[in-house]
């Protein structure tokens, strides 16, 4: 099943999009994420995407609040990153309703939380690897490791990871196409469910990646192109059905 995942990243309160993840650029598209949901779902979505930027730069938890009313009142499976460094965050979340909790930079800054975190909530965490060049960054994307992506995502394999979202920096919010082939590379190497985010623009894009759904590429995190009304959740669901 190809999953489409409209996304609601968020800085002080608002519903915004930040361009190659820089903070300086930053493009505000709603005032409440609750709303944005609620829109979303309306036109079929089955998850949501959130991402609490403000968390995810300052390393603990701070839009919360909305993630939670999302799981809790619009009855739509809710994924969230950003800010969790903690178990307290992760069972907070999961304890609310949040269907998955994703952990990103914490996976090598804390190898040893990660796999313990895996162990414990198995397929309810989902490992979020965000690449440039090939190599995994880290801290909101202003540090870059010398791990490749692929490594990461076998090593996370062994220790449990059913799932991953893999963002490539280069094409996140420019609209560019997704790189279907450093998607595609990382699930064959894994041999799991990876979900694409970063650069979709158009129907055809989504079409492209669906193609590959039988080598584990289970998804697609939306999020420009919906807030840029390039096409629409409903438009989106519809060209991955076909």
């Amino acid at each position: 099943m190809f999953t489409i995942y409209p996304a609601i990243d968020m800085r002080g309160g608002k519903c915004v999009r930040l361009i190659q993840g820089d903070y300086n650029r930053e493009t505000v598209y709603g005032h409440s994420p609750v709303e944005m949901a609620r829109s979303f779902v309306s036109q079929g979505a089955t998850w949501i995407h959130m991402v609490d930027l403000d968390g995810a730069k300052e390393g603990r938890r701070m839009n919360d609040t909305f993630v939670v009313e999302v799981a809790k009142t619009l009855g739509v499976s809710v994924q969230v990153g950003g800010g969790i460094r903690t178990e307290e965050d992760v069972a907070y979340y999961l304890e609310k309703g949040v269907a998955r909790v994703i952990l990103g930079s914490a996976a090598i800054s804390n190898p040893s939380f990660v796999k313990a975190m895996l162990r414990t909530y198995g397929e309810q965490i989902v490992i979020g690897i965000d690449a440039k060049n090939g190599f995994v960054a880290t801290e909101g994307w202003t540090h870059t490791s010398t791990i490749e992506a692929v490594e990461l995502g076998k090593q996370l394999a062994e220790a449990g990871a059913e799932t991953f979202i893999f963002t490539d920096i280069a094409t996140d919010g420019m609209l560019s196409g997704p790189n279907v082939e450093a998607v595609v590379r990382l699930a064959q190497a894994t041999n799991k469910h990876v979900i694409a985010s970063g650069g979709i623009r158009s129907l055809d894009d989504l079409r492209a990646l669906k193609r590959w759904e039988r080598e584990g590429i289970a998804g697609a995190i939306v999020g420009k192109a919906l807030y840029t009304e390039q096409f629409t959740v409903a438009e989106a669901l519809k060209a991955v059905e076909e």
